[in-house]
Formats: C-alpha cells, structure tokens, sequence
C-alpha cells in the first residue's frame, strides 16, 4: 500500500497522479481559495488536536515525541473515526494526504502516512514509538 500513499504541501499543483486528495489539516490554509485546492475530502478530525499542534510549532527537535503523541491521538475517540475512514480511502485508492506546513516531511501528513503505510489497518492499532 505504501506506493499508493503521498504526502506533500497543499500550494503545489495538482496532478492526476494524486489519486484523491485529502487535506489532513485542522485549519483551512491561508492564502488558498477552496476551488484552487482540488480537493476531494477535508478531514479535520484526523489532524493533531490544536493543543498538540500548538505545542508542537513544527519544531523538528520535537518531531519524534510529536510523532508519539499523535498516533496516540489517533486512538482516541475524536480522531477514530476519521482515521478509520481515511484507512479505508487509502484501501481502495492512490491517496495524497495534503498539509499547508512548510516542512511536510515533518509533519502530520508524514506521520499519517507513515501509519497508513505501515499498521494503519485500524485506528486501535497506530503504532507508537
């Protein structure tokens, strides 16, 4: 499944080679009008709680426990639904997980499809680190 997993930041252009396009952000990106995104799904409810994301600032010393805490995150209630769906997106077809943050690679978008790759069969099962 991992070939049919990517990540990248929102701001690039479209290509038909995304597959459906899913952005995994909490906050909508500035500066980007909805009928430019392409999107097919926005799901909020899959994105770091805005405490995490808060303490988190996208510093990449704080990637690894970041990492940590948001796939315990992803067990949690609020966020097993969404995961699960987007579990299921990703079963069935090429999935692009989009994120407005500069540095995707360190990221929520990374994280998820890293798990999405990897042990993402259900949302009980995000591994940890």
């Amino acid at each position: 499944m991992a070939a049919r997993i990517a990540y990248r930041r929102i701001y690039e252009e479209a290509s038909p080679q995304d597959g459906r396009r899913v952005l995994v952000d909490r906050v909508w990106p500035r500066g980007m009008k909805k009928e430019d995104a392409h999107l097919d799904e926005w799901l909020r409810d899959v994105a770091p709680s805005t405490g995490l994301r808060r303490w988190y600032g996208h510093e990449p010393s704080r990637f690894p426990e970041f990492r940590r805490r948001y796939l315990a995150e992803l067990r949690d209630a609020g966020h097993r639904e969404a995961a699960g769906h987007l579990r299921d997106l990703a079963a069935h077809d090429k999935v692009t997980l989009l994120t407005a943050t500069k540095d995707a690679d360190h990221s929520q978008a990374a994280v998820l499809a890293a798990w999405l790759a990897g042990a993402g069969r259900s949302a009980a099962d995000a591994p940890g680190e």
